[in-house]
Parts: C-alpha cells; structure tokens; sequence
C-alpha cells in the first residue's frame, strides 16, 4: 500500500484562489486605466483631443477663424503647397522626409525639434539650455509675438537671427520653432496670450496641415524612433501601475516573518526501528567496516563533552584523555580496524559500550 503526499485539486485551488484573484483584478484594473485614458486617441498636440494635453480647442477656434485644420499621421498624406505645416515631434521624421515637406509650405511651424531637425530645415538655428514653464514677455519686436504679449512658454531655448520669449520661440526665413507645444493645449490655451499667439503662428493660411508622426509612417527615421516615443502616455500610465501592483504582491507573498509551522507525517515511523533497518541493510551488504565506524563515531561523539574535549580532537588527544581517566589504552577499541566477521563487530560493540561506562564513572 503506498500514501500519497501531494496535495489534490480542491487543496491546491485553496491554497491559490486568492493569489490569482488578485492578479486577475490588477490586470483588468489596469487594462481599464489605459483603455480609458486613452479612449478618442489622447495623444499629446492631437487636434481631436479633448484631453488637457490635446488641442481640440485651438482646432476649433482655428475653424472658426475659416483656417480649414487637417490632420495627418503620415508624411505620405502631407500636402502642405500653399499652406501652413505643423510638425508636432520632428524629431522622429527623418531629414530628407522633413526638408521635402518644409519646402513645400509656405511657413513651417516645429515644435521643440532637437539640432538634426534644426540642421534640416533651418540651418542658421541651434538648440540651446532647457527652460522652465512660465509666463515669458516677448522681448522682442517680432510682430505676431508684440501682439499676443506674455505667454507662458518653456522647454528648449533656441538661438536664431530672431528670438522672443527668452529663446522659446525663434524664426528663421519660413520656419518657427516653439520651445515647447505647452502654449497649443487645451490646459494652457486660455492662459495669457496663448491663444493669440497661437492663432497668429499658425492662422496665416487657408489651409493648417496638423503633422503627427505615427507608427508606420514612411517618413520616420530609420530604426531611431523607439516604441516608447509612439506609445500613448495611458500606455505607459498603465504600464507602470501594473509593475507597481506586480512589485506590492511580490512583497505580500514574501514575507516570511511568522512562526515555522509543523507540518503532520503521513507515517509515523519509531527511531528503533530506522535503527534495525540500516542494521539490516549493513548485514545484507557485509559493511561491518561501515557499521564498525558508525558504532565508533557514535561512542566518540558521546565520549567528547565527557572528556572535555572539542569536537575537532585528534585522535591521539581524545586516546590520551581516555587514558587518563580509565588508565588504559583505547586506541584499538575506538579507532581500530574492522572486525573480520560479525562476531567480532558484536565484541566491539561491547567493547564500546563497557569502554563508555568506565569513562562516565
């Protein structure tokens, strides 16, 4: 009959139950999070977002003001001859892909482009120290920046034949640049002059191509734009929730601060018979030099704390110990040969015992 130690389906469905369930509602949790989030396309600068980061509201004040606004995600849709082109992310366009599009609008309109985009499409203008988001005076005569006044602008600074707000905003021929879209949001769009300034940079046409590069755009840089730059921030957002849930409930099912728990045998066996059943095993296999050793290693371990000797001894301490005390030499009897047959290990085994008497006396 043999007893069977694992746990069956009902214990281990048990023991799991509420671990799963956890996991199962931090992953919906999270997949809720980002799907709404990201519900009508929230990317940052998206004239169809009603997001604080889009900028529904300046498309539409944009239309009202008969500025026909049509957005594209692909440089292949771009048709900006005659019109006014805004690239939100020019850095992930590639350079050929950019100045094609620059030349044919007749004003360009970058948001914060690093020095490859500058080196592009304008090559008199270089990226300089980063600045914070605030209110910035124009502090310059440039008309359109005269008339809007103060707006709250930051990011990268820029130096260019022409520069208003501290550097925030340079031009050069065609091409504007803005430090940052913060200006372009619907959070910011009502906040001092951002409004007008807006509507003057990018109101001078008819037509408005709203440029956002996307995944799968044939103007993106060749193996430089990175899925973390195409993703939307609800992605990411969600993203690091799950790995912070992840995180807390590999702390929770860690923690082994308790007692330790006995856990019941399936079979309860008595020591005396673990004893008879090595001694048979030995027999069956004629190791009396195994069993000679395990006898004389047992008397010795017994015989040590008695002689005050430390585990370690040498075995001619622990003889001369022996001697001192029962005034006989037990070098034979404790560290001797094997017995030549079984009675001899039986004499032994007495030997042991008598030699263990003598010594505890």
């Amino acid at each position: 009959m043999t007893t069977s130690v694992s746990a069956d389906a009902r214990a281990v469905w048990r023991a799991a139950r509420t671990p799963v369930v956890i996991v199962v509602l931090v992953l919906l949790t999270g997949v809720v999070l980002s799907l709404a989030r990201s519900g009508g396309d929230g990317r940052d600068l998206d004239p169809a977002s009603a997001e604080p980061g889009g900028s529904r509201a300046l498309a539409r004040l944009l239309a009202a003001q008969g500025v026909r606004v049509e957005p594209v995600t692909s440089s292949a849709d771009v048709s900006a001859a005659g019109a006014t082109l805004l690239v939100t992310s020019p850095g992930l366009v590639a350079d050929a892909a950019l100045r094609t599009l620059a030349a044919e609008a007749a004003s360009v309109v970058l948001i914060a482009p690093d020095q490859r985009a500058l080196d592009a499409v304008a090559p008199g203008m270089t990226a300089g120290d980063v600045l914070t988001t605030t209110t910035r005076h124009p502090g310059c005569g440039r008309a359109d920046a005269v008339a809007a006044g103060p707006v709250t602008l930051g990011g990268t600074a820029y130096r260019a034949p022409a520069t208003c707000y501290d550097g925030a905003l340079a031009a050069s021929d065609a091409v504007t640049v803005l430090g940052s879209g913060h200006p372009l949001t619907n959070t910011a769009l009502d906040d001092e002059g951002n409004a007008a300034l807006a509507l003057r940079l990018l109101g001078g046409h008819e037509r408005l191509v709203w440029y956002q590069p996307s995944a799968g755009d044939p103007g993106l840089r060749g193996g430089q734009e990175s899925l973390y730059d195409l993703l939307p921030g609800s992605w990411v957002f969600g993203a690091v929730q799950l790995g912070v849930a992840a995180a807390l409930f590999a702390l929770w099912r860690a923690r082994r601060l308790g007692p330790v728990l006995t856990e019941p045998l399936p079979v309860v066996v008595r020591g005396a018979e673990t004893v008879e059943g090595r001694a048979r095993l030995y027999r069956r296999a004629g190791a009396r030099d195994h069993a000679a050793e395990a006898l004389r290693r047992a008397t010795r371990d017994r015989l040590l704390p008695a002689l005050g000797l430390p585990a370690d001894a040498e075995p001619e301490a622990v003889v001369a110990a022996v001697a001192a005390r029962t005034g006989r030499d037990a070098h034979d009897v404790l560290y001797g040969p094997s017995p030549a047959d079984d009675a001899a290990l039986v004499r032994l085994a007495g030997s042991l015992d008598a030699l263990e008497n003598e010594v505890g006396q």
